[in-house]
């Protein structure tokens, strides 16, 4: 995996994204366990938590569309990634302030610098390989860059657990905020060697203005919004999930538009790729599960309790929980107890336990005083990531053995093949569920850590490689605008994510949620494998 033959910036944007990475999942490894808490959190339920994280990360993904247009046209790329940071990290910090309608603001300000930073480093990182001398390389390039994602993905969560344990959520949001300052101060040291690939690119005649695009776009996504939320009832499970959906409607029209009024010799390019993105909704919506329900089945459903003989370390660096099974009774008493009543009328007490005892037997339950150490549940995010920095040198060696047969596949079937990978994974857990007696016992991490290899694989053949297909097929002038219409699939499977984790309370058997997630991604495959031929031509067309 040598970078000595990729551009010079390639190492600041890579440190940049990881920096910048670092703090998004350090903040999303923690978020739906921050809403839950009732003792320091919101208290909210599995289906509200599920509900609001999926429209957070949904319009996260969503406002890069705004992003890239303005990148576009008018700020550039660098100016528009350094506004995102900036915003990024306010907004990460002031999420460490407790209060509700200040946390609204924080994720508002995460969802707009967002939608700056994340396609418009993509396509500077892209613009570098636009030349004969790296564009053999532009796939490797984009997944060197996608591995720098996840090494800020892995770290994180390590700083996460251990601010919290020792100071409080608060402490662990802040950190969130200086990682992505960093990542800011290192972009801006490495300007010199991309400031040449900071092209604002020239307007075609068939291209929207700006004015209009706000005008006919943006303020009806904001009317379908509105509607969709204040529809007497909601059409998709919640309002949250209807507006947003709705607000997607003009939004779609505008990339219709694009291909419709683009010019001939752009139009297979633009349909290829806006077939790709809606079929790689399905991906997001069953992966971006990692913040909800693998979340929950990692907390709840899996076993983290370390042995004896490694606790001395894990504790030292603040990594894992302690539940006192008679001191954490007491202490949730005012808000957990619930009263019932005896045959003669006298209220009783019963003790709702600490959601990780739920599914312990009895045999295995801690006894009065006992403390237990389990380790914290947000390191289990950092399963994924480590994933990647582990099998990304190895899938890059293999694709460049299949180059140098002249094998390799092409991005569509990279594509297509990440998907049945993806979907595999999908089974893994399916194990998990009947090896946990349908969660009635606590399932081994064995089970989480496999079906997040799996996932992995399928991720390294389809994410990389969409960045690179919108590097590859977009015209020149609006290739930014495209990577947005990359997130914007990215933002649509988001909140599907959300809506599918909050239909998991409604699952006796689990192993039929992870049924259903197997389904959904099986036929985005089939899908795309009977498009294969026709994408397949284009790229050829395009790349030739």
């Amino acid at each position: 995996m040598a970078t000595h033959k990729h551009p010079k910036a390639l190492p600041y944007l890579f440190f940049s994204e990881m920096w910048e990475r670092f703090g998004y999942y350090l903040m999303i490894g923690i978020f739906t366990l921050y809403l839950k808490d009732k003792v320091d959190g919101f208290g909210m339920s599995e289906e509200d938590a599920s509900d609001l994280y999926g429209t957070f990360i949904a319009f996260v993904f969503l406002t890069p569309f705004v992003g890239g247009l303005l990148a576009d046209r008018v700020l550039g790329y660098r100016r528009s990634i350094t506004i995102g940071g900036l915003l990024m990290g306010i907004g990460y910090c002031l999420m460490a302030i407790h209060d509700l309608n200040m946390l609204y603001l924080s994720m508002f300000l995460v969802i707009l610098g967002n939608g700056f930073f994340k396609p418009n480093i993509s396509t500077l990182l892209g613009n570098l390989y636009n030349n004969e001398e790296y564009k053999a390389l532009k796939d490797s390039g984009y997944s060197i860059f996608y591995m720098g994602i996840n090494v800020g993905a892995f770290i994180c969560n390590f700083f996460g657990a251990a601010l919290y344990n020792m100071i409080g959520w608060g402490a662990a949001f802040i950190a969130a905020g200086i990682g992505m300052f960093l990542g800011i101060i290192i972009f801006w040291m490495g300007t010199r060697h991309f400031k040449h690939a900071d092209v604002i690119k020239p307007k075609a005649e068939s291209d929207m203005s700006l004015a209009k695009i706000f005008g006919i776009i943006l303020l009806p996504a904001i009317a379908f919004g509105l509607i969709g939320y204040f529809l007497p009832e909601p059409i998709v499970k919640t309002r949250t999930t209807d507006a947003f959906l709705f607000g997607c409607i003009p939004v779609i029209f505008f990339y219709v538009y694009l291909l419709v009024k683009s010019p001939k010799e752009e139009r297979r390019p633009v349909a290829a790729m806006l077939s790709i993105f809606a079929v790689v909704i399905a991906f997001w919506a069953v992966f971006k599960q990692n913040g909800s329900t693998l979340n929950t089945w990692a907390d709840q459903y899996t076993d983290r309790q370390v042995s004896a003989s490694s606790v001395p370390v894990l504790d030292g660096l603040k990594l894992v929980k302690q539940y006192d099974y008679v001191k954490d009774t007491i202490q949730l008493t005012d808000k957990q107890f619930r009263p019932q009543m005896t045959k003669d009328d006298k209220p009783v007490m019963v003790i709702d336990y600490p959601d990780y005892f739920k599914n312990l037997p009895k045999e295995k339950l801690p006894k009065d005083g006992e403390v237990v150490y389990a380790l914290n549940t947000n390191l289990f995010q950092s399963v994924n990531p480590f994933w990647v920095v582990a099998l990304t040198p190895l899938v890059l060696a293999f694709f460049g053995f299949m180059r140098r047969r002249g094998k390799e596949p092409t991005t569509p079937q990279k594509i297509a093949f990440g998907l049945v990978i993806s979907a595999l994974s999908c089974l893994v857990m399916v194990g998990a569920v009947y090896a946990s007696n349908n969660g009635g016992v606590k399932s081994s991490a064995w089970w989480f850590i496999s079906s997040y290899a799996v996932i992995t694989i399928g991720e390294l053949f389809l994410s990389p490689m969409g960045l690179s297909m919108v590097s590859k097929l977009s015209p020149p002038r609006l290739t930014a605008l495209m990577m947005g219409g990359w997130f914007l699939a990215t933002s649509i499977g988001n909140k599907l994510s959300g809506l599918l984790s909050s239909f998991w309370d409604g699952y006796q058997d689990k192993a039929n949620f992870f049924y259903v997630n197997f389904a959904l991604l099986g036929s985005a495959a089939l899908i795309l494998f009977v498009m294969l031929k026709w994408l397949n031509k284009i790229f050829k067309e395009h790349e030739g």
